[in-house]
């Protein structure tokens, strides 16, 4: 973009982001919810790697705490038929979860009975 022709220059980085975010949407590997971007590049990795690539990125592995964001993390785990690794591990305490962080958690949407912390959850 040259020039005036959208504008002054934080007005030319919003139009090229929003034409940038356009296009990861159309090839679905980036969705919004509650005002934050859910990413992905569709690989299976495990856990460490995910945390590690999230971080390298400049953001932090997916951690929902609303339907709507719980909902952006379902988008990817059907789109690419997979599973998806969330920023909760398992308590001291058995059967109880935390953020990564060790802050509890504000929101859950479990299956009853889960997670259990048997296995593949």
């Amino acid at each position: 973009l040259a020039g005036n022709e959208h504008g002054d220059p934080i007005h030319q980085l919003e139009y090229r982001i929003s034409r940038i975010e356009g296009v990861l949407r159309l090839n679905k590997i980036i969705t919004q919810s509650g005002g934050k971007i859910f990413a992905t590049n569709g690989r299976r990795a495990d856990f460490d790697g995910t945390v590690e690539k999230c971080k390298e990125a400049g953001g932090s592995i997916a951690t929902p705490k609303s339907p709507g964001e719980n909902d952006a993390i379902l988008y990817f785990v059907k789109y690419f038929n997979s599973y998806a690794y969330l920023g909760i591990k398992q308590s001291l305490i058995p059967g109880r979860f935390q953020l990564l962080n060790g802050a509890q958690l504000s929101y859950t949407n479990w299956y009853p009975n889960e997670p259990s912390g048997q296995g593949e959850e």
